[in-house]
C-alpha cells in the first residue's frame, strides 16, 4: 500500500527521545517464503515495506553545534516490528522503564549508548528491523539508505522512527513509504472487503432481476411504493460496484484516487438516507393505509436532508484524509449527530407503525395487518441485532487496541450491509408487485377485510366504527 508523503512530528519526553508512529498495517506473509522460491527480483507474490526518499533534517542551530570532522553527530533509527513483539522495544527486558539506552546499562553490554534499547526475536533473529541513518559533521540532512523490507510472517506491523539525542529536537521527516501485501497494495484489514463487496454486487444484481421481472409482469399493477423500492435496490447495486472498483483500483496501483473514494462515500450516504426513509414511509403506511404524507412530508424530507449532511461528514472523515488528520474527539464530535438522527428514525419508525397496526385492527383488515405484523417482527429482530452488534463492536475494538485481530476486523462493517440487504429483502418479498395490488394497496373506500366481513344498519358497533373509520380516513387527507 502506498502510504504517501509525510512528515514528522516530535515529542520529546524522559530520557530525551522521540517516537513518532507512522504508520501501521496488517501484512501477509510473501507467498514466496510459504513456497520456498527463492526468486527475488518478482514482485508478484511479496510482501514488504519500502522506503522511498526519506530524508531526515534537523535544525540549523543544531547542526551548528557539532564538529565538521565527527562521522556520527547524530542518528535516527527507523524501527519495524510485529505488533506481537512491542515489549521488545525499550528496556523492559532489563527490569527498567528506560527506552534510550544511558551509561549504567551501556557498561553492562545490553546496549549501545544514545541509541534505543530493544531485544532480538530468538526465533527470527532479523526482528525487530531496526535501520540507523546518521548525521554526518555538520551536515542539516541526512538520507535513510534502505530498499526495502520483506515481510515473511502475517503480522500486524508498526513503524517506528526514534532518536535518543536530545540536540536532534525539532528534526523534520520526510519521504514516502510503499507497503505491499502479496496480492497487491490493499491493506489487510481492508483485503477481504474487496470481495466482499464484489459477492454483495453480485447479490444485489440478482435481487434487481428478481425484483424487475416481478415490475415488468404486474406494471399495470404498479403502486409509487414500487418505485422508492427499485430506487432503493438501484443505490444499493451502484453502491457495491463502486466500492469494488475503489478498492480493485487501490489494490492494483496502490493509490486512492479522491474522486473515486468520493463517490463511494456518496452513494453510501445517499443509500443509507433513503432507506432509513423507506423504512420510515412504509412504517407510516404510506400507499397502504394512507394516499400521501400529507402535512409530515416536509419534516420527512428535513429529516432525511439533515440525515444526509451529517452522515456523509462521518463517513468523509472515514474514507478521507491521513491516520492523523483528525483527533479522536473530532470523530466523536461528528459521530455524534448520525447516532442521535439514527435513534430519531428509530423512534419514529416504531411510533409510526404502532399507529399503522392501530388503525388496520380498527378497519379490520386481516391481510394488511398480517403484512405489518411480519414487518414490524422483521425490523424487531433488525434492531435486537443491531443493539448486540453495537454491543460486540465495543467490545472488540476495547479488547483490540492494537489491532492484533485484523484479520477478522472485516466483519465490523460487513454485519451492517448485510442488515440492510436483509431488511431490503424482507421488504421487497412482503410488497413485491403482484395481480392482487388490494392486499397492499390504499384504497377509499376499504373499512373491510378482504374476506368479506360486512357491517350492518342494525350494529350500533359497527356504526361506530364505521364512523371511527370515516373520520380517520378523513384525518389522513388533511396530513
Amino acid at each position: 500500500m502506498d502510504r504517501g508523503d509525510f512528515r514528522g512530528a516530535e515529542a520529546c519526553g524522559k530520557g530525551f527521545w522521540i517516537s513518532l508512529l507512522l504508520f501501521f498495517e496488517g501484512l501477509y506473509a510473501s507467498k514466496a517464503s510459504r513456497h520456498l522460491d527463492s526468486s527475488a527480483s518478482s514482485q508478484s507474490g511479496k510482501s514488504f515495506i519500502r522506503f522511498e526518499g526519506v530524508t531526515f533534517r534537523r535544525t540549523k542551530e543544531s547542526a551548528s553545534r557539532q564538529e565538521d570532522m565527527q562521522t556520527s553527530t547524530g542518528v535516527v533509527e527507523a524501527i519495524i516490528l510485529d505488533v506481537k513483539d512491542r515489549e521488545r522495544i525499550g528496556g523492559a527486558f532489563l527490569k527498567t522503564s528506560a527506552i534510550c539506552c544511558n551509561h549504567t546499562l551501556a557498561e553492562t553490554g545490553s546496549c549501545k549508548l544514545g541509541e534505543v534499547i530493544f531485544q532480538k526475536n530468538l526465533e527470527n533473529p532479523s526482528w525487530p528491523r531496526v535501520i540507523k541513518t546518521d548525521f554526518a559533521g555538520r551536515y542539516e540532512e541526512a538520507k535513510l539508505e534502505a530498499d526495502e523490507i520483506e515481510i515473511n510472517s502475517n503480522g500486524m506491523y508498526y513503524l517506528y522512527f526514534m532518536f535518543c539525542n536530545p540536540d536532534l529536537k525539532g528534526t523534520v521527516i520526510n519521504g514516502r513509504t510503499v507497503w505491499k501485501n502479496p496480492n497487491g497494495y490493499l491493506p489487510g484489514k481492508m483485503t477481504p472487503l474487496m470481495t466482499f463487496f464484489g459477492i454483495m454486487s453480485l447479490a444485489y444484481l440478482v435481487l434487481g432481476l428478481a425484483w424487475f421481472l416481478r415490475f415488468v409482469q404486474f406494471w399495470k399493477d404498479i403502486i409509487h411504493l414500487h418505485y422508492h423500492i427499485t430506487a432503493v435496490i438501484a443505490l444499493g447495486m451502484c453502491e457495491m460496484a463502486v466500492w469494488y472498483f475503489e478498492y480493485a483500483n487501490f489494490n492494483s496501483t496502490g493509490l486512492r484516487p479522491m474522486g473515486i473514494t468520493l463517490w463511494a462515500v456518496t452513494f453510501t450516504t445517499v443509500k443509507k438516507t433513503l432507506s432509513r426513509l423507506l423504512l420510515l414511509v412504509v412504517s407510516m403506511g404510506f400507499g397502504v393505509v394512507r394516499p400521501t404524507l400529507g402535512g409530515i412530508t416536509s419534516k420527512v424530507l428535513l429529516l432525511g436532508l439533515v440525515y444526509f449532511i451529517a452522515s456523509e461528514a462521518l463517513e468523509l472523515i472515514e474514507h478521507l484524509g491521513n491516520i492523523n488528520d483528525f483527533s479522536k474527539k473530532t470523530k466523536v464530535f461528528v459521530a455524534l449527530p448520525v447516532v442521535f438522527l439514527d435513534s430519531c428514525f428509530i423512534l419514529w419508525i416504531f411510533s409510526s407503525l404502532s399507529k399503522t397496526l392501530e388503525k388496520l385492527q380498527m378497519r379490520r383488515n386481516m391481510a394488511k395487518l398480517e403484512l405489518y405484523r411480519k414487518f414490524t417482527n422483521a425490523l424487531a429482530v433488525s434492531v435486537l441485532l443491531s443493539i448486540a452488534w453495537i454491543g460486540f463492536e465495543l467490545y472488540f475494538n476495547a479488547t483490540d487496541p492494537l489491532s492484533e485481530l485484523w484479520q477478522v476486523a472485516w466483519v465490523i462493517p460487513a454485519f451492517w450491509t448485510l442488515l440492510a440487504y436483509s431488511l431490503l429483502v424482507v421488504i421487497c418479498v412482503l410488497w413485491a408487485p403482484s395481480h392482487n395490488p388490494t392486499r397492499y394497496a390504499y384504497s377509499e373506500g376499504e373499512d373491510l377485510d378482504e374476506e368479506g366481513i360486512s357491517l350492518t344498519t342494525g350494529d350500533i358497533a359497527s356504526k361506530l366504527e364505521r364512523n371511527a373509520l370515516v373520520e380517520d380516513l378523513e384525518e389522513d387527507k388533511r396530513e
